[in-house]
Order: C-alpha cells, then sequence, then structure tokens
C-alpha cells in the first residue's frame, strides 16, 4: 500500500515540478540556454508594448465582429482584420478569428514531455519570431495581497519580476475568486475580463499559457513570458476577452497581464516550451 502510494506521489511530482519554479530555476541553471538573464523589469521585453496590444487589437477586433455580425463594432472597423484564410477550422469561432488575425492556432494537447500532463501546440498556420502568441491567464496578486489558501496544491502560480503573482489555476478555490472578482468589476453593459479560460472552452484562445511547460535541456525554449501592463488607452469593448482581473478592487497600477512572445519562428505541429528570466544585479 506504501508502495502504491509512493507511486502516485512520484507521478504527481514529475507532471508538478515542470511548473514548479524553485525545481526549474535549480535545474535549468545548470545550462545558461535555458535561462534568459534581464538586469531590471524593463529590459525583459523582447517586443514593444504597442506591438503587444496590435497583436491583442486584431485578435479582438476579429472575435467582436464574429461574435456580433449583426453589430460591427467600432474597435473592429478602427482596426480592420485580414480576410478570411478560407480554412476551415476545429475550435469554431475563437480558432478562425485568431487563425484569420495571427495567421496561426494554439490548442492544449498531452505533451511531449514525458509525465507533464497537458502542454500547448501550434495546430495550424506558421508563429513568426517575435509575434505574441499565449496569455497566461488569472487573478493578479500585487505583492502584499494574501494568497496562501489559493497557493496550497497549486502549480500554476506566476511570480513577475516586481513580485506580483499571477494565479493561473482553473479548479477550486482559485477559480472561484476569480469569478467573483470578474462579477464585481463589470462596467454597467460592459465585461471587464474574460471568464471563459476556466472552462474548456476560452473565447480568448490565446488564453492558455499557464499550460505551456517550461523548458528543459532536452526541450529548448521557443517562447519566453512578457509582462504587460494593460494601457489606459485599451478599447473598453475589447476588456471583456482579457483573461486577468486583479483580486482587489482598489488596486491603484495598471492591470498587469502576462503574454507570451515566440523566440523563433514556430511551425504547425511543435509544442511550445517556455523560459524563465533571472535578474542580474
Amino acid at each position: 500500500m506504501f508502495t502504491a502510494a509512493l507511486i502516485r506521489l512520484q507521478k504527481s511530482w514529475k507532471s508538478y515540478k515542470h511548473r514548479f519554479v524553485p525545481w526549474v530555476v535549480f535545474n535549468l541553471s545548470k545550462n545558461e540556454k535555458t535561462l534568459r538573464q534581464v538586469t531590471e523589469r524593463s529590459k525583459d521585453k523582447l517586443i514593444p508594448d504597442e506591438r503587444v496590444s496590435e497583436s491583442l487589437f486584431k485578435l479582438f477586433g476579429t472575435l467582436l465582429e464574429k461574435k456580433s455580425p449583426v453589430c460591427l463594432d467600432h474597435a473592429a472597423l478602427v482596426h480592420p482584420t485580414p480576410c478570411s484564410t478560407g480554412e476551415e477550422v476545429d475550435g469554431g469561432y475563437p480558432a478562425r478569428a485568431m487563425l484569420q488575425s495571427l495567421g496561426f492556432c494554439i490548442d492544449r494537447k498531452p505533451s511531449t514531455l514525458p509525465l507533464a500532463g497537458t502542454g500547448v501546440f501550434v495546430t495550424r498556420g506558421f508563429i513568426p519570431k517575435g509575434a505574441t502568441c499565449a496569455m497566461y491567464p488569472g487573478t493578479i496578486y500585487q505583492p502584499y495581497e494574501p494568497i496562501l489558501l489559493q497557493s496550497l496544491r497549486n502549480p500554476f502560480i506566476f511570480r513577475c519580476i516586481d513580485g506580483v503573482l499571477v494565479d493561473g489555476f482553473d479548479k477550486g478555490i482559485s477559480k472561484l475568486v476569480f469569478r467573483s472578482c470578474s462579477g464585481r468589476d463589470r462596467i454597467g453593459p460592459y465585461e471587464t475580463s474574460d471568464t471563459s479560460w476556466l472552462t474548456r472552452s476560452p473565447q480568448n484562445p490565446l488564453a492558455v499559457g499557464q499550460y505551456i511547460n517550461n523548458c528543459s535541456n532536452e526541450k529548448p525554449a521557443n517562447v519566453c513570458y512578457q509582462e504587460y501592463d494593460v494601457p489606459d488607452c485599451f478599447p473598453i469593448e475589447f476588456l471583456q476577452f482579457l483573461p486577468n482581473v486583479n483580486y482587489s478592487h482598489d488596486t491603484k497600477r495598471p492591470l498587469r497581464c502576462v503574454v507570451l512572445v515566440s523566440l523563433r519562428d514556430i511551425t504547425a505541429g511543435e509544442e511550445l516550451f517556455s523560459n524563465y528570466y533571472t535578474i542580474v544585479h
């Protein structure tokens, strides 16, 4: 009986460790190619925030247009999207919108890493180097806010360079907290965040970044994390597609999002692997 329990624990750990920060940092430090060193938060950006915004505007404008075909929103006209590719795409209108606006589709599938559980793959199209290719969803906690209960048995907490935390777990108390905060922040008829990432079918198809496994010495990184603070000019009608919400209603700083940016060209069929940055003083 003890042996069976030990085997279950070992299997659980092998799946969990690929998202466990101390294990990742300790093991990947053996190979400097798996770590990206930055001197400060402002130096972690591979691409400007404006390019991140441009990609999000393209996708969200297309999602809005396909979601409400009778009423073409002003934002969709301001941020026009390319013509349809003509391809049949599984995954409904979110996947079609992604392929149409960004030129690729991503989805969750069993990872190629042994016992790593779920991973994220490019299923159609092509991701060019320097493209915004995923978002890390979840509740945003400032460094001084309580997260102990939510962190228990939770392998999906991401720590930003400045100590801000993103809880990307889509189950248990983390799921309840996100839904509660999302409902609280609604502005009249406008939703200010997207809760569909908590389901199997997110309306924002980028919102699967928490399932991207960390790279290993055998599986080098092809994407990396980049922090992105939502600018004041972000269209209010696009907020409904953001998979993040502040834990506290009175947070004085812009909403933090974390996106993943491609480090090289990535083709259909490839799995996405991320790397961690380390701060160099």
